[in-house]
């Protein structure tokens, strides 16, 4: 039976004022198994409208940060409670680990609970002003409507990082889901009502670049975009903000570097390789996709790995011995399979792996290693979104740094290293935003991220993510009973 979808748009669920719908299947059998609504711009427009009205005029507007923090609050309560209807359905649409979904699921609440507590910790500032007849202090204040854009893998996370610090600040949020797989984010909406958000608090919006982003992106009611996704939208979304000046933070992936010295413990580190780029079929924005290692234990850390690989279990992902689920898109499959063909012809040795594997759809990938000659090779610097791992070899630190920061990206770094100085002599020289030492992928809604160069610029998560969605104002007040003297005269 095929679920319909509508859209959450000013507290009610909605189809395209059109009528317009789209599928949207599930990857491990390839079936489809739910529509949703193929926004118009006019949907988008009533959606941006009605946040707008909810941020300055409505119930929101008049709540104090306390109460909104209580609304924020029994939205974690209500997430951890469906975690596992949640996550069985972000696994259907996505094609991501039920084992993985469900944990993200409740985990995530501990997100919104974290904002929840920081709604009223917003402060401002009293300035020590260099006029004595003048008390002047700083006030923060919403910054209005987000248009908060999400692509299909991890959703309720990418959601929770922006719409949790948003609210907290007291904004309003329309959110679009990724046309591939929005089902969960529309399940998750329909807790907001039940946590006592006002109508048209957040509202969420389905369809596709155009006119669904392109309305939401360049609306002029809009003043912030956060954005989460592939370069080529991102282009398209900065342009889009030319109309409205809106701010803007992308957060856009990369090609990760996985720093491996000689010294290091080679049974953990080829356990965080595995984590780094087989975990969520390497469908993560912080894949560790270049493995750089040590030349002297490179061999032996290859075929600790390639063994690994060989016997993971590829297949259902709703089962809970399955360790490797199917892609998402076939457009991924169709473009991971040309450019492992074309490593090859470049020199790379394939290791394992490098073709599809019979289970159970045609999205399904065999865990891929390949061993790079060089770092020339296309393949070093481009994110597949997929199983596929790039091997480079180094022999000194500097070697092994300069092919780290020999990218286009800046997202997120691996080193493993017993030497603690080495290690923070890396993570200082390593150009990227995220760097973990002896670990790998891991999160807390404590801990900023983002990247850097191509990888976008901003920051999520954390106690300052609430600050970035707010904007200062300035209050000068004149404490003096003398009456200003010269009205020409700058003071």
């Amino acid at each position: 039976m095929t679920i319909n979808y509508q859209m959450l748009i000013d507290g009610e669920w909605v189809g395209a004022s059109d009528g317009g719908t789209f599928d949207t299947f599930n990857p491990a059998n390839g079936e489809v198994w739910a529509t949703a609504p193929e926004a118009t711009a006019e949907d988008v427009d009533r959606a941006v409208k009605a946040a707008h009205v909810a941020c300055y005029d409505g119930p929101w507007a008049n709540m104090t940060p306390t109460q909104r923090g209580q609304c924020l609050r029994r939205l974690a309560d209500l997430l951890a409670e469906k975690s596992e209807e949640l996550g069985a359905v972000e696994t259907r649409d996505s094609g991501k680990m039920f084992k993985e979904t469900r944990w993200q699921a409740k985990y995530i609440s501990e997100f919104l609970q974290f904002y929840a507590g920081a709604a009223d910790k917003i402060n401002g500032d009293t300035l020590p002003i260099d006029k004595p007849d003048m008390f002047v202090f700083t006030d923060r204040e919403p910054l209005g409507v987000i248009a908060a854009v999400v692509p299909w893998n991890s959703q309720l996370f990418l959601t929770a990082v922006k719409v949790g610090p948003a609210l907290a600040a007291g904004n309003t949020v329309v959110l679009k889901t990724s046309e591939h797989a929005p089902a969960v984010i529309l399940e998750f909406g329909k807790l907001i009502a039940e946590s006592g958000i006002p109508d048209g608090v957040v509202n969420i919006v389905t369809g596709h670049g155009d006119p669904c982003g392109k309305t939401l992106t360049s609306h002029p009611l809009v003043a912030r975009i956060s954005f989460t996704g592939g370069p080529m939208a991102a282009k398209h979304v900065l342009m889009n903000s030319t109309n409205n000046f809106a701010e803007v933070s992308l957060e856009l992936g990369g090609k990760s570097p996985f720093i491996v010295f000689d010294d290091a413990d080679l049974d953990s580190a080829v356990n965080g390789s595995v984590a780094g780029i087989f975990g969520a079929s390497g469908q993560s924005c912080v894949a560790g996709s270049r493995l750089i290692v040590h030349e002297d234990v490179a061999d032996a850390f290859i075929e600790k790995m390639a063994k690994i690989a060989a016997g993971i279990k590829i297949g259902d992902p709703m089962a809970e011995e399955t360790e490797m689920g199917p892609l998402c898109t076939r457009g991924q499959i169709e473009n991971i399979e040309s450019e492992v063909a074309f490593a090859v012809e470049q020199g790379a040795k394939l290791v394992c792996g490098g073709k599809r594997a019979d289970a159970g759809s045609d999205l399904f990938f065999e865990p891929t290693i390949l061993d790079c000659p060089s770092s020339d090779l296309k393949i070093a610097d481009t994110e597949l979104f997929g199983p596929v791992l790039s091997v480079l070899r180094f022999k000194t630190e500097a070697e092994a740094l300069a092919l780290a920061n020999d990218t286009e990206h800046g997202l997120a770094a691996g080193i493993f290293t017993r030497d603690s100085a080495r290690a923070l002599r890396m993570s200082r020289a390593v150009r990227a935003g995220i760097v973990w030492i002896n670990t790998y992928r891991v999160i807390s809604p404590v801990a900023e991220f983002g990247g850097m160069k191509g990888s976008g610029y901003g920051r999520e998560s954390g106690f300052q993510a609430v600050y970035d969605y707010t904007r200062p104002k300035t209050v000068w007040m004149n404490i003096s009973n003398e009456p200003i003297s010269n009205p020409f005269q700058m003071r």
